[in-house]
């Protein structure tokens, strides 16, 4: 991966779930190599809290929230239009929101399954879905999809979760092949253990630890991505944990 941090200015990104975790971390690093940052979340109070946080210095012209839900196709639309609106166009889709319910099929409500999957895959088909459009009027751009270790790796409890990551990942597979020729290069990442308070129930995530990848590790994957030359494509990246606890 390239070393040198890419220099984003005139670039500007969405960073869906950027209030929190990962997707705050993501925006905090592409802020730092200058571009302009659209984040969404579904809570307006952590919202305010991280454009607070992100517009430190100097920052607060390049910083805007909007409050969507990924999950509806509309407000997943209307969040690409924001970032066109507010900073003239779309260079860049961090498609990080996600949920975690986590239950045996026997006992999960269908609801959660539902939101699982209407999140974490839907929402970003309906992120791509009109980004694609702005990007190729920019003549090109990336886009990359959070996912999880978890899409190969299923584990008891973790049906809806598995199920929408392993979703996920075949379709950014299939868009790479599509847009790839439009220059959008199209790359997802597929963490192990991150240290956020991601999840419902017996899941990835949960209570900081030493050994455990923090959300700037993920964010240093997504600038060296960014950063690639581009007569390559890295289209996929697993990254874990170097030293786990060992299961006795």
């Amino acid at each position: 991966m390239a070393s040198d941090s890419p220099k984003l200015t005139g670039r500007t990104a969405v960073v869906t779930g950027g209030s929190r975790g990962i997707g705050l971390g993501i925006a905090e690093a592409l802020l730092a190599a200058g571009a302009s940052v659209v984040i969404t979340g579904r809570d307006r109070s952590h919202l305010d809290t991280a454009v607070a946080e992100l517009s430190k210095g100097g920052r607060a012209g390049r910083v805007h929230a909007e409050a969507a839900d990924v999950s509806q196709p509309a407000q997943a639309a209307a969040a690409v239009a924001a970032a066109v609106a507010k900073f003239g166009g779309l260079d860049i889709l961090i498609n990080n929101a996600g949920v975690g319910v986590f239950a045996s099929v026997a006992e999960m409500a269908v609801e959660d399954w539902q939101q699982t999957i209407d999140t974490n895959l839907s929402g970003v088909f309906y992120c791509c879905h009109a980004a694609v459009h702005e990007m190729r009027q920019r003549g090109g751009g990336w886009i990359i999809n959070i996912s999880s270790l978890a899409g190969k790796n299923p584990f008891t409890n973790g049906a809806a979760y598995c199920a929408s990551k392993a979703g996920l990942n075949a379709f950014s597979e299939a868009l790479m092949l599509e847009v790839r020729q439009d220059n959008i290069r199209v790359s997802y990442v597929m963490p192990g253990s991150v240290a956020t308070s991601f999840g419902r129930g017996d899941g990835p995530g949960g209570p900081a630890a030493d050994w455990k990848l923090t959300p700037e590790d993920i964010a240093q994957v997504v600038m060296d991505l960014i950063a690639h030359p581009s007569r390559s494509l890295p289209s996929r990246v697993e990254i874990r944990p170097s030293r786990p606890p060992v299961k006795k």
